[in-house]
């Protein structure tokens, strides 16, 4: 039987998706609003894979943008609502459940308010047990696939007229870029539904499970906060099996947002033996030592934890902070075919000016 979500999900799904986020992944006030007005006006209900069947419609709840603070964004909780609308409309038929692509402060209840209004049940699955700058990325394998999918999106900053509501059907790797591209046009962070694919398939291809992971880990915080920022970072690490890859104060951070609606840069940390050089997009995709050598890639857990154990975002990261810097190997956690699939790298690479596919690939199956 599905889990009713409830109130006390909510602050749960935000705390452990915090951690998923890896430096990106949304916003923890947007994530509390999305989460209580779900549980207050509705009964969104938490949904396992195997009560799904394999001709039920699932899509993607998600939000597309970089909101690290560098834009005017403004995101309500109506325009999720709407973007599922919008997909079923085009679709002709009813969407049956909807999962994520990828856990964050706010993402992992992405799904919830649709459930709430709509009555589409919150699949526990999700594209990418961690927060990725790409759609592809949390595709489910579908980035290099010629197949025809419908993807919507709704949202904008209806003070600056930016309001946009789209629907665009073609191959993932197409149109994509279009929804990032809208969401740069309506001041940075839009609400989509997209790729709506059949229960079987998602069955095989998404991670099982990534939603009740993040509430596992946000259920360990929330029991540890009361005994301190060592307790949380504990927890933390017992609960996800991860371990503190280097700890210091913030020296430089060099994020920019791009036309192409990415914040892009790098952030160092701690100086000597113990230098930490973070590469974002986004999201923390890779962490080097102060020789150059790797220490962790993308599809890793990669967070950076403040003097109190909470998660920081790349964009407020700022010099002379103190942090500390969380990785989970990918051997630790649900891999979905999206995070497998070569195809999703190469723009991540060309933007970010790092290698990510010979590290990211390196031990996992195809």
């Amino acid at each position: 039987m599905g889990r009713i979500l409830t109130i006390g999900d909510v602050e749960a799904a935000v705390k452990g998706g915090s951690v998923f986020a890896c430096g990106g992944g949304g916003w923890v006030e947007h994530g509390r609003q999305l989460g209580t007005l779900a549980v207050t006006i509705g009964r969104p209900e938490l949904v396992a894979m195997a009560e799904v069947p394999d001709d039920a419609w699932i899509a993607t709840a998600a939000a597309i943008g970089a909101p690290g603070g560098l834009t005017d964004w403004e995101m309500l909780g109506v325009d999720y609502v709407r973007a599922v609308q919008l997909v079923q409309q085009e679709l002709g038929a009813p969407i049956h459940g909807l999962i994520i692509g990828q856990n964050g402060m706010s993402s992992t209840l992405n799904g919830w308010l649709p459930s709430a209004v709509l009555g589409t049940k919150v699949v526990d699955a999700v594209g990418d047990l961690r927060a990725h700058p790409t759609g592809d990325m949390g595709s489910l394998g579908m980035a290099s696939s010629p197949d025809q999918v419908i993807q919507a999106a709704a949202g904008g900053n209806r003070a600056r007229n930016a309001y946009i509501e789209l629907v665009v059907r073609g191959a993932t790797a197409k149109v994509s870029p279009i929804l990032r591209k809208a969401s740069d046009m309506s001041g940075g962070f839009i609400a989509s539904c997209r790729n709506p694919l059949r229960g079987a398939y998602v069955r095989q291809h998404a991670a099982l499970g990534g939603i009740s992971r993040a509430l596992a880990l946000g259920e360990a915080i929330l029991a540890a906060e009361p005994r301190g920022a060592a307790a949380v970072i504990d927890a933390i690490c017992k609960a996800t099996g991860g371990h503190i890859l280097g700890s210091g104060k913030v020296v430089r951070n060099t994020l920019r947002y791009t036309e192409e609606a990415f914040d892009i840069g790098v952030v160092e940390i701690g100086t000597g033996a113990g230098r930490r050089v973070v590469h974002v997009m986004n999201e923390h995709m890779a962490v080097d030592d102060g020789e150059g050598r790797r220490l962790a890639t993308y599809p890793d857990v990669i967070t950076t934890l403040d003097a109190q154990g909470q998660p920081v975002s790349a964009g407020q990261l700022r010099e002379g902070m103190e942090v500390h810097i969380l990785h989970v190997d990918k051997a630790r956690i649900p891999l979905s075919s999206s995070v497998k699939d070569p195809a999703v790298y190469p723009p991540v690479e060309k933007a970010m000016g790092i290698a990510i596919a010979s590290y990211a690939l390196g031990g996992v199956a195809a």
